[in-house]
């Protein structure tokens, strides 16, 4: 069950009049009182003799009485929906459920002859709407701070005792949604986002993009188009800012402004300052390596990190996981650019929870990422199917870290971004799979019964299943590549099934393809010491020939 408690309004009438209409698209079938305060308040929907009017009059009592003395906005209006899956519950239990939620909530204390007057109407057959007015018999205001959260911890109860979906509980830290006159005005000026959902990403991706310190950041926010307004403490210091768009105004004209902390919770000034200031070198063995496989070494560390690291740590990947996600659709083909967008705006609720990160644990990883952004995206179709193998397993990983935790909003969001991810990989790999397989299928017979040996040494109990799926030449292939490499294929192999997951993939071979290719990459060798050493070898890459095994070499 979810409860939805709206802003306080001032006027009861005005919301009866939408709980007992037709509602905005004649969803409203037989409204009526489910309960309410004393049993006796009259129904206009099932007593031809009871008005609107009079029913106003009831709940308004004690707010006349109490003249200038009442609160301003006195209406209190709260509705709770179930599942669509859950059973049909009749007036009696919702009644029931409305008098726990306005115990909880402070509204209607059980037992208490003084408490708010309130009704619960039902128009539907899965929700109530419970209105009262905030005035008690002594004619204060109820004490109901915090009352959604009450109320919520109230409904979890109510769905163990009642049977129903129990629903996953957010933890607070989810971006706050566009109201309905902002999605009103995005329909009627033709966007198809709100103001507030196009700002969120402009924000977002300047963080994640090119931005290293907050000046640099206001700038690349202003050069995206959106309006900035930087607020400053007396002794000069950033306090805060806010945005808005050029052609987004009030009914007076003015732009209509979104502090940090409106559009998402890590979207704040300090949020973003943090994340900016944390500071690392690049690590020695990445710096040689050019900027993309540079980025998958990074990306290729998460799921490693996610499960041995500390919590804070482990938020830190997940931050900076998706900022990679937020970077990619800037320089990615055409082709998946929509589907890496989709996955980014996905995982954009993966990337907060309440563990506090410690972003300086992930700053090297963060550096590799904002390094992408300087160079052209490959050319080479194998090395973008190689970083989205990398982004999908570390997705995977953040999905199982959060699960792990009950984190179930971000698991469920981590779980929407595989899915697009997943299209985007699949569409990415088809050319340079094809050409893997063609090469496979022109290896020489003896040898491909060689690296069938390999497959069979290294994974016995998946040898038989990836020997018969369609994508084997390829990985055929890049065993011979790896071998040619000087690179031992069987260990590598054993290492990328033992330390990936490999339960979610439709053909292991395709996998394991590009995972080879991420673990055989060449150690960085130091500059030759004579004319002899500095001599190029003849390639191996040009025609399939045998390879002898190389020997293991110290590393």
């Amino acid at each position: 069950m979810i409860a939805n408690i709206v802003k306080p309004g001032h006027k009861t009438r005005g919301v009866l009049n939408y709980l007992y209409g037709p509602g905005r698209a004649n969803e409203h079938t037989d409204p009526h009182l489910a309960a309410s305060f004393d049993g006796f308040a009259p129904d206009p929907g099932r007593d031809p003799d009871a008005t609107l009017a009079q029913l106003a009059a009831v709940l308004d009592l004690r707010v006349k009485q109490a003249g200038h003395k009442a609160p301003k906005n006195h209406v209190w209006h709260c509705s709770i929906r179930a599942a669509p899956e859950d059973r049909h519950l009749t007036d009696n239990e919702w009644a029931t459920i409305a008098r726990r939620v306005l115990n909880a909530t402070g509204i209607a204390p059980t037992n208490d002859p003084d408490a708010c007057r309130w009704i619960a109407v039902r128009h539907a057959d899965d929700h109530i709407h419970i209105v009262a007015t905030k005035v008690q018999g002594d004619l204060r205001p109820p004490r109901n701070w915090n009352d959604f959260l009450r109320a919520d911890k109230e409904l979890v109860a109510i769905e163990k005792e009642y049977g129903l979906r129990q629903v996953p509980r957010g933890d607070r830290t989810a971006a706050k949604r566009p109201t309905r006159a902002e999605q009103e005005k995005a329909r009627r000026t033709g966007n198809a986002r709100t103001a507030r959902e196009h700002l969120r990403t402009v924000v977002r991706t300047a963080v994640s993009s090119a931005a290293t310190n907050t000046e640099e950041f206001f700038r690349i926010v202003e050069g995206a188009g959106a309006l900035v307004d930087v607020q400053y403490f007396p002794s000069g210091d950033v306090r805060g800012y806010k945005v808005a768009l050029d052609d987004d105004t009030n009914a007076h004209g003015e732009p209509v402004w979104f502090s940090g902390s409106t559009l998402a919770p890590d979207l704040s000034y300090p949020k973003i300052a943090e994340r900016l200031m944390a500071t690392a070198s690049t690590p020695a063995e990445w710096a040689d390596a050019p900027v993309w496989r540079r980025l998958t070494r990074a990306v290729d560390g998460i799921p490693d990190s996610l499960a041995h690291s500390e919590d804070d740590a482990g938020q830190a990947h997940i931050t900076v996981l998706a900022e990679a996600l937020d970077t990619l659709p800037l320089l990615a083909p055409a082709a998946i650019r929509p589907r890496l967008v989709e996955a980014a705006t996905a995982f954009e609720r993966a990337a907060r929870s309440r563990v506090r990160a410690h972003h300086q644990q992930a700053q090297a990883i963060r550096r590799a990422v904002k390094a992408i952004l300087h160079e052209p995206a490959p050319k080479d179709g194998a090395l973008l199917a190689i970083v989205l193998d990398a982004l999908l397993l570390a997705v995977i990983a953040a999905q199982h870290w959060h699960r792990a935790r009950g984190h179930h909003q971000q698991a469920e969001a981590a779980q929407r971004a595989t899915t697009h991810l997943r299209v985007a990989y699949q569409t990415a790999v088809t050319e340079p799979l094809t050409a893997l397989h063609h090469r496979g299928q022109h290896l020489a017979p003896w040898l491909l019964k060689q690296q069938a040996a390999t497959v069979r040494q290294a994974l016995p109990d998946l040898a038989e299943q990836i020997l018969a799926e369609p994508d084997w030449p390829a990985l055929a292939a890049t065993l011979n590549d790896t071998t040619a490499a000087g690179r031992a294929p069987s260990a590598l192999l054993t290492q990328a099934a033992r330390h990936r997951e490999l339960d979610t993939a439709t053909s292991l071979s395709e996998v394991l393809t590009w995972r080879l290719n991420r673990l055989r990459e060449p150690v960085v060798r130091k500059p030759p010491r004579n004319k002899m050493e500095g001599r190029a070898q003849p390639s191996s890459a040009t025609t399939p020939r045998a390879v002898p095994p190389a020997r293991p070499r110290p590393r």
